[in-house]
């Protein structure tokens, strides 16, 4: 199965297979993710999987336990500006 695999700016490695690039569900709801930013987790979620989402929260989470969600939306555009990058 071909992967999309990669490290963000801050160092997270992900490796999210193609099919999850090409489910129409995270099409969906990325549409609508500009007008309602609680679909976050569910993007993050269809894109990178149950695990990888784990994993991502634990890299950005701060001393204090805490997940920003400015984080979480930078890593996830960083993969998909890499994303771009691979197709061009």
């Amino acid at each position: 199965m071909n992967k999309l695999t990669g490290v963000t700016k801050s160092g997270f490695a992900y490796s999210i297979p193609e099919k999850n690039l090409n489910n129409y569900e995270l099409i969906e709801v990325l549409g609508d993710l500009e007008s309602n930013p609680l679909l976050l987790p569910r993007v993050l979620k269809l894109l990178l999987g149950k695990e990888a989402t784990e994993k991502l929260k634990d890299h950005v989470r701060d001393e204090d336990g805490i997940v920003s969600s400015d984080k979480i939306s930078e890593e996830l555009q960083d993969i998909f500006q890499a994303q771009a990058r691979l197709k061009n």
